[in-house]
């Protein structure tokens, strides 16, 4: 087993042909992957203003994709900014903006280092259980960044995988041959297996990919699960106050859906 949040050596979210592949799955409305359901997504946000009901909010949206949350939260009235690795996400999130006349501001950048305005917004969030696939030490480097940015009374809500039936979730070893697909426009050969550390309530997803070119790429996606005394003992380690917490925001779907994920409101 590779060492705990041990990096590979690739990263898809940048590569020119996954990230394209990604914004299509992003923009497939009817499935709970890259992005959630269209239905989902409305009820998200629908609970997301329940919990701040203020008119007019200067809102960010950590690891915004395509924009899907951030234009519904523009039409309702709402000043939004979004932040996200995948330039395929970005660009295309910019175009329908401007397409549609929309005045959100969207930024490529990973948001572990992007440099946020102290005390601008009421409202970040950050959605589809991206918390947990940070390391500790980037989920302490990141609740102190949103903070700062943090207007004060302003809200950070983000979702969790609790630690239901984790091994449950592990996936078996598979072996894949392709003349072209998901991973490479190329010929590929592609080994997907995962791991489970018990103890820090982790899986391992990983990909070996090798290419027609004989280059061996080594994608590793950590994923955390979390119960809510884990979250207690995190939030108590920062200024935030623990606010809200709630299940079933989302309809119950499989693993990564219902009672599954857990949402979380912090107040500055």
């Amino acid at each position: 087993m590779p060492s705990l949040y041990e990096k590979g050596n690739a990263f898809m979210w940048d590569d020119p042909h996954i990230s394209k592949q990604l914004l299509n799955v992003h923009l497939n409305k009817d499935i709970d992957l890259a992005s959630r359901k269209q239905s989902s997504i409305n009820s998200t946000i629908d609970w997301i203003l329940q919990q701040c009901p203020q008119n007019g909010m200067s809102i960010l949206d950590l690891g915004c994709g395509p924009g899907l949350y951030c234009d519904i939260l523009h039409d309702k009235g709402h000043s939004v900014t979004g932040v996200d690795i995948s330039g395929s996400s970005i660009e295309y999130a910019k175009a329908k903006a401007i397409e549609s006349s929309k005045s959100i501001e969207y930024v490529k950048a990973n948001y572990l280092n992007v440099d946020l305005e102290s005390n601008k917004y009421d409202l970040v969030i950050m959605i589809y259980t991206d918390f947990g696939v940070l390391s500790p030490n980037e989920q302490k480097g990141l609740l102190l960044k949103v903070h700062k940015s943090l207007k004060p009374g302003g809200i950070f809500i983000f979702d969790v995988l609790n630690d239901t039936d984790l091994d449950s979730k592990l996936t078996p070893v598979n072996w894949e041959v392709a003349e072209s697909g998901f991973w490479s426009d190329k010929p590929y050969l592609v080994l997907s297996n995962s791991f489970l550390y018990e103890e820090q309530k982790t899986i391992l997803y990983q990909h070996n990919v090798m290419t027609g070119e004989d280059e061996l790429k080594t994608y590793r996606f950590w994923t955390q699960h979390f119960s809510k005394d884990d979250i207690i003992d995190i939030v108590a380690d920062t200024k935030f106050t623990l606010s809200n917490t709630e299940t079933n925001v989302l309809p119950e779907s499989d693993l990564w859906g219902g009672r599954f994920v857990d949402f979380y409101v912090l107040l500055k």
